[in-house]
């Protein structure tokens, strides 16, 4: 009488496969960690990107002064701050009213508001001139009362490591930067590409 064979894996076997799988997870792991960090500062980029654009937009729109704010938070005490990661556009001075709902009559009249852990907590801001820019109705840079424009915001993640800008095919961390120019166009780019044809160079 013959015996049937049952079939399945033995132990080897299974050790085996999981040694294999180990060693592409160690393979892959550190490439994974350099792109989350990467995509981390382009998803904060596009997003205040997007803040500084809207600004712009709805101050032609409405042919009047609209602002974008970098602050601390989008709570009632928040504070404009040049490494706020939260921000506001506003008709008006929004600092101690982020929490506000969008009205285009109730102080501080809020078009909209990002809060910053949307796209990454451990990416950090930092603008150079102010913390704010203002758009004036035909959507260049404008100065009420004297008042200062940011010119620059650095986008980096030191949690990430240094910023290396070389090739992202060799997995290093690569910080953004958006200029804002006098005339209210706003162009985010990499602050180290030294090719003038290269449409990322600053």
């Amino acid at each position: 009488m013959s015996r049937s064979r049952q079939a399945g894996v033995s132990l080897i076997e299974m050790m085996i496969a999981i040694v294999i799988l180990a060693l592409l997870l160690a393979l892959g792991l550190p490439n994974m960690a350099v792109w989350l960090n990467n995509s981390r500062l382009r998803t904060t980029g596009e997003t205040v990107l997007t803040g500084l654009q809207l600004a712009r937009t709805e101050a032609i729109r409405r042919n009047t002064t609209v602002r974008f704010q970098l602050v601390t938070d989008l709570s009632a005490g928040c504070a404009l701050s040049t490494q706020g990661t939260s921000w506001v556009v506003s008709l008006e001075d929004a600092t101690g009213a982020c929490n506000a709902a969008a009205s285009d009559t109730v102080s501080p009249m809020l078009v909209q508001a990002k809060a910053g852990d949307e796209g990454g907590g451990s990416v950090q801001l930092q603008a150079t001139g102010a913390a704010t820019a203002h758009f004036n109705g035909l959507g260049r840079i404008t100065s009420p009362s004297g008042a200062a424009n940011m010119t620059r915001i650095d986008i980096a993640n030191p949690v990430g490591g240094v910023c290396q800008h070389v090739d992202p095919d060799n997995g290093t961390m690569r910080c953004l930067q958006i200029n804002i120019s006098t005339g209210g166009e706003v162009k985010m780019c990499d602050p180290a590409v030294a090719d003038a044809t290269d449409p990322r160079r600053c």
